[in-house]
């Protein structure tokens, strides 16, 4: 048996028994070894119950294994059996033995870890918990550090030997400071008096003595000078240096905040939504007065003075077009400038970055401003008072909205409006009158100070100099061209011109190349500045010079003006926007405020169900209409053209030629353009049907303007497919041709289409009659009326016609000559003076109307001569030519609708719908349209109501992002 830990084993089958629980491992009992069987069976049972069963078991393996180990005797008569069984179990004593030293040292190991774990327990509790104090690093700040090259950054910071350089000799410059203080302590309190002296030659000794002391002193004031300015330009190297190092940080900072690594709100947020105030400002209407309230920065100047160039150095970008003299800058431009990862610019209204670090993208920027310019500028101007809004986004780029305005010119050119120059004097005050602007004033510095006009207009608009910073631009050619350099000290200090300012700079905005990189115009400044003598001689100070500093005094003077004033702004619109929800409450109190574009798309929406509408109409009601409107087009021409020469022939074969001649005359010529007639004329009636019928469904009156115009250009738009005439031809020309009428239906109903023409004929005819004579005796005594003379000879002309009529019925047409000289005698026999002309007008009326008579009674004859027609009799009585005629007519009329109702469904319908479509998607595009056509007090109450709020809303975002930055 083997004792590991508190348990004891047997080295045979290796069961285990524990020795301080008395807790056994659930194996049954046959399986057990004997020696362990017997142990259970003695220490288990209650043999002794006032001794533990553990405690027994423990002592009694304690006590066998402190027995030596002896081989056991073999039994008798086993022989070499025996030997063999011995020998393996010593191998089994030696296994036993291995393995207990395998427990130890398995115990050895689980206690060791045990202490060690609780060792480091104890010593942990002993630190104090710095948890709390993880928001002091952020987070990018960890992932930052991973990949900024700390080798790098460390080479590139300065050297102690290099600082050690740069700063100055102290035991020279004390030297020097008691030198300058004994020199000005001279000056005040005077030289102590000279001993005076019999000799003549000492006096003249000591005054030479002090001109060489005042010339040493004046050499060593100019050496201290220059070194003092050496020193200053080289701690702006180094400072510019490490500003490129810290830019090159936040650039990989903001690239990091673009990935959503680190969400936190930049400036440029900022910047972006006051530029989106303006934005919406800009096209709010002016009887508000509440747009040019705002702050912004106003580039004004006269014209080639340099202002385009002093923009583009702050934005850092060549972004403007450029031109020799001419006019470029046409309408002002805002420029919302904030600090990006990249530098990009964008237009409010364009989804495209423009790349300003890729020439072509440079390029490309200037094309589309210059077309944008030109594009605002209206025919026959010269410039625009519209806004082409720009942003421009770049690591290190100041946070302003500059507006860059057309330059100031003194006589208009050739080529310009003549009223140029008062146009850009009115844009130039409506930008500088708004009290929160910043004017900052541009000034050629190459070109005498007394011919600049900007300069007064700018003292008149802000005449105490609050908000006017002062800018004075080529300087180079300046300093180089004036005889006087005081005389830019005089510009800088505002003594020179009448007008004041907050500030004075002086700036080169490079060589006067076009070609010219930012980079290189920053060395020219830089350069130009170290070597001038304005600098050296101190007429121009450190502060004033560069356009670096001069956007970081623009941009602090911009966000300190935001900040004072966007407040009052925000009273100001939610003051508006209360008087506008008031009058909406008290006028419109159960509609929505619908903007005129809301408004558009809810007509446009009922426009095209209307058209849709047009679909739905049954083919019956369609070929009922389209034949109804082609016989009314042609039955003038049928019956004054066809029918009646035809039949005032008397003669059946005559009739029949007549009618085919003239029947593919008129196919030929003029009936397939009649029926496109009718077809579009129908098809535009039906429209404006169903749009009138839509109108009387409750439907809002304020679009019966847009809906009359989309209608008049849809049906303006829409051509009629011309190559359907060929095909109707054919159809019309062939239905003409049949002559057979098959059954007595047919026969019947062109029997009654006969008498419903002939009897509208003869109304109108017996109508026409009573006009010329005027009304019978009846009428005369009923309503007090008389004839007129004309009447009355008209009158007395038909009675003798009339005479003529009954003895000659079968009369032709026409009068002959005899025949009217017989009437006119007639006449005058009676005092009637007549015309011969009247003669014949009146008996073409009276034989018009004699002529329908009898063919109605001949109509009627004819109801019973089918029977004839069928089986060919003649019969002159029952000759029916005229009913086949009337067949043929009606029958083209009937396909001729079927073959319209044809073209009208299922390609005219579609195709006015898809006009109508581009109608509404035009007028959607077109501002000024949709603002004619959608009219009303209404429509312009809700869409200031929804620029009020919108401005408002976006303010008090603005406002709230201003808070959290302070």
């Amino acid at each position: 048996m083997l004792r590991v830990g508190g348990k004891v084993a047997c080295t045979s089958c290796r069961n285990l028994v524990s020795t301080n629980t008395g807790l056994r491992f659930p194996v049954p009992l046959q399986k057990l070894h004997p020696l362990s069987r017997a142990i259970h069976h003695r220490y288990s049972g209650s043999a002794n119950p006032q001794r533990p069963p553990h405690r027994m078991a423990a002592r009694y393996f304690t006590s066998m294994s402190r027995l030596p180990m002896r081989p056991p005797k073999p039994p008798p008569g086993s022989g070499g059996r025996n030997h063999q069984q011995q020998r393996n179990f010593w191998v089994a004593r030696l296994a036993a033995r291995l393995l207990k030293l395998r427990y130890i040292l398995l115990g050895s190991a689980v206690g060791g870890g045990y202490t060690a774990k609780k060792t480091y327990d104890e010593w942990k509790d002993m630190f104090p918990d710095l948890s709390e104090y993880n928001w002091v690093i952020p987070d990018f700040v960890w992932e930052l550090s991973e990949q900024i090259d700390l080798d790098k950054l460390a080479k590139a910071l300065p050297e102690i030997e290099e600082i050690a350089k740069l700063l100055p000799d102290l035991d020279k410059i004390r030297e020097n400071f008691t030198f300058l203080k004994s020199l000005l302590s001279s000056e005040t309190s005077g030289d102590p008096p000279l001993k005076a002296t019999d000799s003549s030659t000492a006096a003249t000794q000591d005054a030479g003595d002090k001109q060489y002391k005042k010339s040493s002193d004046k050499e060593k004031v100019d050496q201290l000078q220059e070194e003092l300015l050496r020193t200053q330009l080289k701690y702006q190297r180094m400072l510019e240096r490490l500003e490129k190092e810290n830019k090159e940080l936040r650039k990989v900072v903001l690239q990091k905040d673009d990935k959503g690594i680190h969400q936190r709100k930049v400036k440029k947020s900022l910047i972006d939504l006051y530029s989106e105030v303006l934005d919406i400002l800009s096209d709010y209407d002016a009887n508000y007065n509440t747009q040019d309230h705002l702050p912004r920065v106003v580039v004004v100047g006269d014209q080639s003075a340099g202002k385009t160039s002093v923009l583009e150095m702050i934005a850092q970008a060549r972004i403007f077009p450029r031109g020799s003299g001419e006019m470029m800058t046409r309408s002002p431009v805002k420029v919302t400038l904030s600090e990006g990862p990249h530098h990009v610019a964008i237009f409010k209204d364009s989804g495209r970055e423009f790349d300003l670090t890729k020439e072509e993208d440079l390029a490309a920027l200037r094309r589309e401003i210059e077309l944008r310019m030109r594009k605002s500028v209206k025919e026959g101007q010269t410039v625009s008072c519209e806004t082409i809004s720009l942003s421009v986004k770049g690591p290190g780029i100041q946070r302003m909205v500059l507006v860059d305005l057309p330059g100031v010119i003194s006589t208009v050119t050739a080529g310009m409006a003549s009223d140029t120059k008062e146009t850009i004097f009115r844009i130039s005050k409506a930008y500088m009158q708004n009290p929160n602007a910043i004017i900052l004033c541009i000034q050629d510095g190459s070109v005498d100070a007394e011919r600049s006009i900007v300069t007064d207009l700018v003292s008149q608009m802000d005449p105490q100099g609050k908000r006017t910073i002062f800018v004075l631009t080529k300087v180079d050619l300046a300093e180089k061209n004036l005889a006087s350099p005081n005389r830019i000290q005089q510009i800088v200090e505002g003594k020179l011109f009448p007008m004041k300012a907050l500030g004075y700079f002086a700036v080169v905005t490079g060589k006067g190349s076009s070609g010219e990189s930012i980079d290189s115009i920053k060395d020219y400044e830089e350069d130009f500045f170290q070597n001038s003598r304005l600098l050296r001689d101190g007429m121009l100070k450190a502060h004033q010079v560069t356009t670096k500093n001069l956007s970081l005094a623009v941009s602090d003077c911009f966000w300190k003006m935001v900040r004072e004033s966007v407040e009052q702004q925000a009273d100001v619109f939610k003051a508006s926007r209360f008087n506008l929800e008031t009058e909406w409450k008290n006028n419109y109190p159960r509609l929505r405020e619908l903007d005129r574009n809301e408004l558009f798309e809810k007509a446009k929406n009922e426009i095209l169900d209307e058209v849709i509408s047009l679909s739905q109409v049954t083919p019956q009601h369609w070929e009922a209409i389209l034949q109804k409107k082609l016989w009314e087009r042609v039955s003038t021409h049928v019956i004054e053209n066809i029918y009646l020469p035809a039949a005032q022939t008397m003669d059946s074969g005559t009739f029949n030629t007549t009618v085919d001649i003239k029947l593919k005359q008129w196919t030929d010529k003029q009936l397939p353009h009649k029926a496109l007639e009718v077809a579009w004329e129908t098809l535009q009636e039906e429209f404006a049907r169903f749009m009138a019928e839509y109108k009387g469904k409750d439907q809002d009156d304020i679009f019966d303007k847009l809906k009359e115009a989309v209608k008049d250009e849809s049906i303006k738009r829409h051509k009629w497919n011309e190559r359907a005439m060929d095909s109707l031809r054919v159809i019309q020309h062939n239905a003409l041709e049949d002559r057979s009428i098959t059954d007595k239906p047919q026969w019947d109903a062109a029997i009654q289409f006969m008498e419903e023409t002939l009897q509208s004929r003869l109304k109108d005819t017996d109508s026409v009659i009573k006009d010329m004579v005027g009304p019978d005796w009846k009428q005369r005594w009923l309503n007090w009326t008389n004839r007129t003379p004309d009447q009355h000879i008209r009158n007395e002309t038909k009675n003798e016609l009339e005479r003529l009529l009954k003895l000659h019925e079968d009369h032709t047409a026409y009068l002959a000559n005899d025949e009217v000289t017989t009437v006119r005698k007639n006449l005058e026999g009676r005092g009637v003076e007549v015309d011969p002309v009247l003669i014949k007008d009146t008996w073409h009326q009276l034989y018009r109307r004699h002529f329908l008579q009898k063919a109605l009674s001949h109509c009627s004859l004819c109801k019973r001569g089918f029977y004839y027609y069928q089986r060919h009799f003649v019969d002159s009585e029952l000759e029916c030519n005229d009913v086949v005629l009337f067949w043929r007519i009606q029958r083209m009329l009937v396909i001729t609708a079927n073959t319209l109702r044809q073209q009208l469904t299922n390609t005219e319908v579609r195709r006015l719908e898809k006009n109508v479509k581009e109608v509404l998607d035009d007028f959607g595009e077109d501002m000024e349209k949709k603002t004619h056509l959608i009219t009303g007090r209404r429509v312009q109450l809700a869409e200031d109501l929804k620029k009020v709020r919108e401005i408002q809303e976006k303010l008090e975002a603005f406002i709230e992002a201003l808070h959290k930055e302070k």
